[in-house]
């Protein structure tokens, strides 16, 4: 188990398991062709990167062929999808078209670390929980 905890993902790795994800909340059990459709990728390709994340620990699969996250792979989905939906919001609230803002979300996603997401949003929730400056002093 400690393998799978130091393995880096790639991006196409991160992006199945968050549609894993992402199905799963929408439609219960999944298979490999439904995570095809949903990122417009060839069965074969995905089957692949499936098998890959299956062989490291993240997923799991049924008798009948349903694939279904391991414990390891939900923490990590969750944590790339939390990723995704603070970077989706952000540019939107910024004015950024919803299309462009999913596709710019999920090009950051990837890049920024744990630890630069986790700074970043701390920093963002503190300055929105901050009292706005008006200019007076509370006389």
């Amino acid at each position: 188990m400690e393998e799978v905890v130091e393995m880096t993902l790639r991006a196409s790795g991160e992006d199945y398991l968050k549609a894993v994800l992402v199905l799963t909340k929408r439609i219960g059990r999944i298979r490999a062709i439904d995570v095809a459709g949903y990122l417009g990728f060839a069965k074969t390709s995905v089957s692949h990167g499936l098998r890959l994340l299956r062989e490291n620990g993240f997923l799991a699969r049924d008798e009948e062929g349903y694939i279904y996250l391991t414990e390891t792979g939900l923490e990590e989905a969750e944590k790339i999808y939390a990723r995704h939906c603070f970077f989706t919001r952000w540019l939107t609230g910024a004015g950024i078209d919803p299309e462009t803002a999913e596709r710019d979300a999920c090009r950051m996603e990837h890049a920024i670390s744990e630890e630069s997401f986790r700074q970043l949003t701390d920093a963002l929730e503190s300055v929105q929980k901050a009292p706005e400056d008006n200019g007076e002093d509370g006389k």
